[in-house]
């Protein structure tokens, strides 16, 4: 097949040649030269102008000004499971197919999760801290005391793909493990030996809270003043969900007050955050830079992922994992 006739398509952030290389034959691939940073509004549009497949992250808006510049356009292929940076009723007014990589990152975004549950309860990154400033002098009875997660309570808010997961690593800790859901699971219930419980019941009665739930108008900020109000204080809260489900503001002021012990935070309502985020001078919060499925193995297969739906779309096949 010759360069002229291949489908092309742009991918809005640098990934390495190794990556594409089983797709060079059938697809003209170019992208944007930088893996940290995003692709320009404007050099977006010029890309775009003839492309038949835009590959895209989670900080890609892909509107219906973008969309009315890519007359081409036949899929969007989102490198996430979320797709909240995606007007998807504009995609389909332009007839364009929006995909998404739901259950490859599932587990390595439950290890991450699991990750925030230990680091905060056993204060690991303020302990790492202390021996790297070389103020470790001597060992105390509640040195460094943190909480045990063994034979806790688990609450989780949302059930789906990457909640029964964090309830799988939970039980390996003989954790009690309770969730609420948009519907009740029984089937899950079953197999993870959950109890389903009220939004409010699980606020007041668990010691460890991790929201997985999509960003939604019912979901946003969620975890608001009200809420934090609910939680023990002793409670932990994990978020590795999407940053606008929580009211940052209340929770910092959770946080400080002692209303709430402390919270491993993934996402972030406005992204990337600064060293001056009132989130990040806190002691008792761990934050990170939105790497929830950060490993080696799962961004390779998100990425493949990607690729393929596009690929399947522009030689005219159904998307693998559509949204649209």
């Amino acid at each position: 097949m010759s360069s002229m006739s291949k489908p092309k398509v742009y991918i809005t952030r640098r990934i390495d040649e190794k990556y594409l290389q089983a797709y060079q034959d059938e697809l003209e691939i170019r992208m944007w030269e930088k893996e940290g940073g995003p692709v320009p509004r404007e050099t977006l549009f010029k890309e775009i102008a003839d492309a038949d497949a835009l590959f895209a992250v989670l900080s890609d808006s892909v509107d219906e000004e973008l969309l009315s510049k890519a007359p081409n356009l036949k899929v969007v292929a989102n490198m996430a499971v979320g797709y909240d940076n995606i007007d998807v009723e504009a995609c389909k007014k332009h007839q364009v197919v929006v995909t998404n990589t739901p259950d490859v990152l599932s587990e390595t975004t439950a290890d991450l999760g699991f990750s925030l549950i230990m680091a905060t309860a056993r204060r690991i990154v303020e302990a790492d801290e202390w021996v790297k400033q070389d103020k470790w002098q001597s060992w105390a009875p509640f040195f460094f005391a943190g909480t045990d997660i063994y034979g806790k309570t688990l609450g989780i808010v949302g059930m789906g793909r990457i909640g029964e997961a964090v309830a799988r690593r939970a039980a390996g800790f003989d954790m009690n493990i309770q969730y609420h859901n948009r519907s009740r699971k029984k089937d899950a219930e079953e197999r993870l030996n959950a109890k389903y419980v009220s939004f409010d019941e699980l606020l007041e009665t668990s010691d460890f809270i991790v929201t997985v739930v999509p960003h939604t108008k019912e979901t946003d900020k969620l975890f608001n003043q009200t809420a934090f109000k609910k939680m023990k204080s002793s409670a932990i809260f994990v978020n590795i969900s999407r940053g606008k489900v929580v009211d940052e503001e209340a929770l910092a002021e959770a946080l400080k007050s002692g209303e709430i012990q402390a919270a491993g935070l993934d996402v972030f309502d406005e992204e990337p955050i600064r060293a001056d985020h009132p989130l990040v001078g806190l002691k008792n919060t761990v934050c990170v830079p939105h790497i929830g499925s950060a490993s080696v193995e799962t961004r390779t297969k998100m990425a493949q992922l990607c690729l393929d739906n596009i690929q399947a779309v522009v030689s005219g096949k159904e998307a693998i994992t559509p949204v649209s």
